[in-house]
C-alpha cells in the first residue's frame, strides 16, 4: 500500500441576503466533510492511457443528513476564454464523463448520513485510450478531424513546469464526488468535492504532413544570393531544403525524451561563375515554437494547415498563442562534404529550372508570443531569376546537414501534439543556417519545419498466461470467435474418392477400409479440428 493523497472539501452553504442569518444557520448546521483519497498519488504524478485511478471517498457528518444518491465521476473538460463585446466569453466542452457504479448494498439503510459514522465508498477508474464517437459529433470540413477529436487531449495549463499554454486555454481532468438529494423531482447537491489529476495520453507517431504553399505556418525551403558585399556581383545562389523530422517521443510521464528527432537539410549552391566555391557552414541554431489554437466554437479543419484567421465580431471567435524556446546549440563536428554535379549544356528553352535559376525570398516571420492572440503574419516578396540562363551549363554543388534536436524537458513541459474540438497544439522548429563565402561575404537561411511531440505508451502489467492452461471462459470465447470458412474439397481428394469406389467394386471390403482410413487421415492432417460445418482457416 502506497501513500494516499488527501483532499478535503466542505459542504456548500445556503445563500441568504442576511449575513447574520447565514452565521446562525452555519451554527445550526455544522459543516460536513467529504474527502477523496487517491492511492499511490502525489502532486507530480502523471497518468497516461490505461492507467488505473483507484481510491476511496469518505463522508463524515456532524448531523443527520438525508440523501438519495452519491455520484463519483471521472471528468474531462476543455475550457477556452475569448474577449467578447462587453465581457470575456468562456466556453466549456466536456469530452469525458465516466460514472462509477455504486451498488445498493453500499448505501446505509435508511439513506441518512449519521453523525460520528464515516461512510467509505471505493472507486476504480481506468484512463481510456480513446473517446467515444459521441464526444465529437459536430460538422467538419475535413473528415479526418473526427479521428483526432476522439483522441484524449493532454492536461493543459496546470503543470509544475511551464507548458507554454496561454491562460485562455485549459484542459482539466478531475475526480468529482457529490451527494445528491431529490427534493420534489429537483436534484440538489448537498456536498461536493473534486480532485484534479494530470494526464498525458499515449499518442502514436503520425505520418508527415502534406504541406503546400497555402500552409503559412511552415517554410521547408529558402533561397538567397551570396555576395561579398551589397555592391559587388553575386558569388552564387544558396538554397536550403529541409525534410520533415520524425516525432519526438516522450516517456509516459513526459520527463524524458525516448527518441530524439533529427532534421536533414539539403544545401544546394549554384555558383555565379565556374571559379566560385561553395560556402562554409559557420553555425546552426534551432528554436522550437509552441502554437496553441483555440476557438469559441467547434474547430472544423486543421488550424495549422491553411490560414488560421480570427474574425472579430462574429460568433466563431478564434485565437492563437505562440511562444518559443531556444534549443541547445548545435555543434558541427566537421564541415559537410560538398558534391559537385555537372550540368549538361543546353539551349535556353524559355523555361526556368531549379538549378539554373534562384528565386530569393525576403520574409518577415514573427514567432513571438502575443497576448492579443493575433495570428502570425508573413510577407513574401519574390524577385525574378537572379542568375541568367547562361549559367545553366555551370555545375552545382550539394551538401546535407543532419541537425539533431534536443528538447529541454528539464525546463518546460511539452504536451503532445493534439487536436480537440475547441483547442489544438502543434509545434514548429525554426532552423537557421549561417554560411560564409570563400572570398568573403556571409548570409543565413531559415527554414520552419513541423515537429510532432508524441508520448510513449506505458507498459501494462498483465498476469502471465503462458504457464497456465486457458480457463473455460477463455476457451468458450476462443471457440466462438475462431474464424471458419467453407470451401469445396480439393480435386485430389475427389479423385481419390472415385478410385476408392472403383476399388470397392473390385478389391473387396478390406481394401476399401484401408483406403478410407488413409483418406480420413489425409483430411485430418490438412484441416484439423473443425469439419462439421466447414473448415478452420489457419492464421
Amino acid at each position: 500500500m502506497g501513500p494516499w493523497m488527501h483532499v478535503a472539501s466542505s459542504a456548500s452553504s445556503v445563500s441568504s441576503p442576511s449575513s447574520a442569518f447565514n452565521n446562525a444557520q452555519r451554527a445550526a448546521y455544522p459543516k460536513s466533510d467529504i474527502n477523496i483519497h487517491l492511492k499511490n498519488h502525489s502532486n507530480s504524478k502523471v497518468y497516461t492511457s490505461m492507467s488505473p485511478v483507484v481510491g476511496d471517498l469518505t463522508i463524515t457528518t456532524k448531523r443527520d443528513v438525508r440523501f438519495d444518491s452519491i455520484e463519483i465521476l471521472l471528468l474531462g473538460h476543455t475550457k477556452t476564454t475569448l474577449e467578447g463585446m462587453g465581457m470575456p466569453q468562456e466556453v466549456t466542452h466536456t469530452f469525458l464523463k465516466m460514472v462509477m457504479p455504486i451498488p445498493e448494498s453500499a448505501y446505509p439503510l435508511p439513506r441518512v448520513l449519521e453523525p460520528g459514522r464515516t461512510l467509505t465508498l471505493p472507486f476504480n477508474f481506468v484512463i481510456p485510450s480513446q473517446l467515444t464517437i459521441n464526444a465529437c459529433n459536430h460538422a467538419r470540413l475535413v473528415e479526418a478531424m473526427q479521428d483526432y477529436h476522439v483522441k484524449l487531449p493532454p492536461s493543459v495549463g496546470a503543470w509544475e513546469r511551464d507548458d507554454m499554454a496561454p491562460k485562455m486555454t485549459r484542459v482539466v481532468y478531475q475526480i468529482k464526488a457529490r451527494v445528491v438529494r431529490d427534493d420534489d423531482g429537483r436534484k440538489t447537491r448537498i456536498m461536493e468535492t473534486t480532485q484534479p489529476i494530470q494526464v498525458l495520453p499515449a499518442t502514436p507517431e503520425e505520418p508527415p504532413l502534406s504541406i503546400t504553399d497555402k500552409d503559412r505556418l511552415y517554410r521547408l525551403s529558402k533561397a538567397k544570393n551570396l555576395r561579398k558585399n551589397f555592391l559587388t556581383t553575386k558569388i552564387g545562389c544558396i538554397r536550403a531544403e529541409a525534410l520533415q523530422p520524425s516525432a519526438a517521443i516522450l516517456s509516459s510521464d513526459g520527463r524524458r525524451v525516448m527518441s530524439h528527432p533529427m532534421v536533414r537539410i539539403k544545401l544546394v549552391f549554384q555558383p555565379g561563375s565556374p571559379r566560385a566555391l561553395p560556402p562554409t557552414v559557420t553555425g546552426v541554431t534551432a528554436k522550437l515554437t509552441a502554437h496553441t489554437y483555440f476557438s469559441s466554437s467547434t474547430i472544423q479543419s486543421f488550424p495549422n494547415l491553411g490560414d488560421w484567421q480570427g474574425i472579430p465580431g462574429t460568433i466563431d471567435r478564434r485565437g492563437q498563442y505562440s511562444t518559443s524556446v531556444a534549443l541547445p546549440a548545435v555543434t558541427l563536428a566537421e564541415q559537410p562534404a560538398w558534391t559537385s554535379h555537372p550540368s549538361l549544356a543546353r539551349r535556353d528553352s524559355g523555361y526556368g529550372s531549379s538549378v539554373g535559376s534562384c528565386v530569393e525570398e525576403e520574409e518577415d516571420y514573427d514567432e513571438t508570443s502575443s497576448d492579443n492572440d493575433e495570428p502570425m503574419k508573413r510577407t513574401a516578396v519574390s524577385s525574378s531569376s537572379l542568375l541568367s540562363s547562361s549559367t545553366a551549363t555551370t555545375s552545382h554543388h550539394t551538401a546535407t546537414l543532419a541537425v539533431p534536436l534536443s528538447l529541454p524537458t528539464d525546463k518546460k513541459t511539452f504536451v503532445p501534439t493534439f487536436h480537440s474540438c475547441i483547442v489544438s497544439r502543434v509545434y514548429t522548429v525554426t532552423l537557421t543556417v549561417a554560411l560564409a563565402g570563400k572570398g568573403g561575404g556571409s548570409t543565413s537561411l531559415s527554414v520552419v519545419v513541423p515537429l510532432q511531440v508524441a508520448v510513449d505508451a506505458a507498459p501494462v502489467a498483465t498476469a502471465p498466461t503462458a504457464d497456465r492452461p486457458p480457463s473455460f471462459e477463455e476457451a468458450a470465447a476462443d471457440e466462438h470467435l475462431r474464424p471458419r470458412v467453407l470451401q469445396a474439397p480439393p480435386e485430389e481428394l475427389t479423385a481419390r474418392e472415385g478410385r476408392a469406389s472403383w476399388m470397392l467394386a473390385t478389391a473387396g471390403a478390406g481394401a476399401v477400409a484401408t483406403a478410407t482410413e488413409a483418406h480420413e487421415s489425409a483430411r485430418v492432417d490438412e484441416l484439423p479440428e473443425y469439419a462439421q460445418s466447414g473448415w478452420r482457416r489457419r492464421v
